[in-house]
Order: C-alpha cells, then sequence, then structure tokens
C-alpha cells in the first residue's frame, strides 16, 4: 500500500482452532471444601435446632447431614480431580447404585447372623466385603474401558463411601429412637463418630478390593480371579472384623488394666459393673483409638497400591 492509497476496510478475524468441550460436565474447583464447610455449619445448626426445640422435625437433616457430608465430599473431590478420565457416571453409578446394593445385600446376610459374637464379627467383615465386591463388578460390567489399580482404587472407594452414607444413616435412626423417645445425646455421638471415621474404613477397604479387582481386568471388560485379589479381600475382611470387634476389645482391656470384672464374654455387648468415670474415659479413647488404628492401616494399604507397586501402576 503506497502513502496516497486509501486504507482498505479491515480484515476479518479467522477463528483459530478452538478447544473441544469437555467430555464431561466441570464443577468449580474446591467445591467440595465449600461442601464440607458449608455442610459442617448446617449439621451444627440441625443440632441446636434439635437441642432447643427438643422436637424431632430437625431430625432428618441431621441425621442425613452427618451420614452423607464425608462421602459427597468425597465424592465431589474424586470428580473435580478424576473426572477427565472416569466420568461422572461410574462415579455417581458405584456412589449410589452401588452402595445401595451393597448395603441391601448386607442387610440380607447380616440378619441371617445370630447376636455379636466371635463367630458373629469373622463371618460379617468376608460377607460384607463379599457383597460390596459383587455391587462393584455388577455396576462396571458393562464398562470395559475402566481398568487399572487406579481406577479400582477410586471407584472401590466411591462405593464403600455410598454404602457408609446409607449403612450410618440407619445406625443413626437406630441411636435416636429408643424407647424413651428421642436419645440426642447418642444420636450426636453415633452421628460424630460414624459420620467422621466409618466413611474412611469402609472406603479403604473397597478401594483396595477394587484396586486388586481391576488391576488385572480383560480388555474384553471381563473381570479376571487372581491370588491378589482373593488376598486383597482376605486383608480387607480382617480390617474388617477388627473394625467391628474394637468396643469388644477396648472393654476387655479396659476390665484388665482397672482391674474391674466384665458382664458378659469379650465380643458381646456387654459393660463394666458400676463403671467410674475413668474406666468410661479409657474405654472411649481405647474404641477410637482402635477405630483410627485400622483407618491408618488401610490408608497405608491403599497408597502403597497407588504409589509403590510398580506392578499395578504399570497395568493397562
Amino acid at each position: 500500500m503506497t502513502q496516497n492509497q486509501p486504507p482498505g476496510p479491515p480484515r476479518a478475524r479467522i477463528p483459530g482452532p478452538q478447544q473441544p468441550p469437555p467430555p464431561y460436565p466441570r464443577i468449580p474447583a474446591g467445591l467440595w471444601r465449600r461442601c464440607l464447610v458449608t455442610g459442617l455449619a448446617l449439621w451444627t445448626t440441625a443440632a441446636v435446632a434439635t437441642y432447643v426445640t427438643s422436637g424431632v422435625a430437625p431430625l432428618p437433616a441431621l441425621i442425613l447431614l452427618g451420614s452423607f457430608l464425608a462421602p459427597v465430599t468425597f465424592l465431589l473431590w474424586a470428580y473435580e480431580h478424576h473426572g477427565r478420565t472416569l466420568g461422572p457416571l461410574p462415579l455417581l453409578g458405584c456412589f449410589l447404585a452401588g452402595g445401595t446394593l451393597g448395603t441391601l445385600g448386607t442387610w440380607v446376610t447380616e440378619h441371617q447372623l445370630a447376636h455379636p459374637s466371635l463367630w458373629t464379627y469373622l463371618c460379617t467383615g468376608p460377607a460384607e466385603e463379599a457383597v460390596k465386591l459383587g455391587a462393584l463388578v455388577h455396576v462396571l460390567r458393562r464398562q470395559p474401558r475402566i481398568r487399572g489399580p487406579r481406577a479400582g482404587l477410586l471407584l472401590g472407594a466411591a462405593l464403600g463411601f455410598g454404602f457408609a452414607a446409607l449403612e450410618g444413616a440407619g445406625h443413626a435412626f437406630d441411636a435416636a429412637v429408643a424407647l424413651r423417645g428421642v436419645d440426642l445425646r447418642t444420636l450426636l455421638e453415633t452421628e460424630v463418630l460414624r459420620g467422621v471415621l466409618t466413611p474412611f474404613g469402609h472406603g479403604l477397604w473397597t478401594a483396595v478390593t477394587g484396586a486388586a479387582l481391576l488391576a488385572r481386568r480383560r480388555p474384553d471388560g471381563r473381570f479376571r480371579p487372581s491370588a491378589r485379589l482373593a488376598g486383597a479381600c482376605l486383608g480387607a475382611s480382617v480390617l474388617h472384623a477388627l473394625w467391628d470387634s474394637t468396643h469388644g476389645i477396648a472393654l476387655w482391656l479396659v476390665a484388665r488394666l482397672t482391674r474391674a470384672g466384665l458382664d458378659g464374654t469379650l465380643f458381646t455387648p456387654g459393660r463394666l459393673p458400676r463403671p467410674t468415670g475413668g474406666q468410661d474415659h479409657l474405654l472411649t479413647l481405647l474404641s477410637v483409638s482402635g477405630l483410627v488404628l485400622v483407618i491408618l492401616v488401610g490408608a497405608v494399604w491403599a497408597r502403597s497400591l497407588a504409589h509403590r507397586d510398580p506392578a499395578w501402576r504399570n497395568t493397562p
């Protein structure tokens, strides 16, 4: 263009290459943190309202928030960090359908067992873990692309958290409805203990068995049994049995440490005769410590499967 030539019309901009839309709906970053903080605030408000009014109207909100807060927070975290590779449907399917199937199957299984005893605890752990593993197989049977230990850890944990949420809600309802009416203290203790600790127990055990299940899944989607899967199921069952029997073990330890007699045997829902305040505090400390120890063992095991086992990490 010369100096005296009038400028021409502006050139139309040619759009550059566009990024394809994500294959899954995005959620705001850090939504799981906001869900956790907001849920805690709402649960505290429901607890205060129940205490002040002495009514039953806030109970559904109190129980559901306490039971589902930790599981839903984990589900949002897993979706935010791994939604691109897994997609929303497998996570939701394992959390909702798998958790429901596992809870119903476990209830039918446990209903056939006798009252709490050593034999009951030895049978309950394997039965529950087998039911949850079967629910995971059922949910993922038509999704052959999902395989590998990392996917098994995440989806197994999602199913375990869903199972724990429904089971925790059931136990909270049992604790709330007593013969003398609503026992708010027992309900709050159950909500705090099961709402905070139990999801991580069930989530970790099912994550371990899920990793073993999907680590050697065939490309055509068939699940291949292996010695590693059997070992993972056995280990998860042992942790589950220890979890269920922590109160009995703690009761036995308190009786031995304080030289108190026992009303009942080790694995029955016995109690210390005329316990002192120190014995009650020691029993609570040992019970919670036992649960935390089982959680730590499961967490270390799950972390080793995700980060330290080259055979599992490189499994296609």
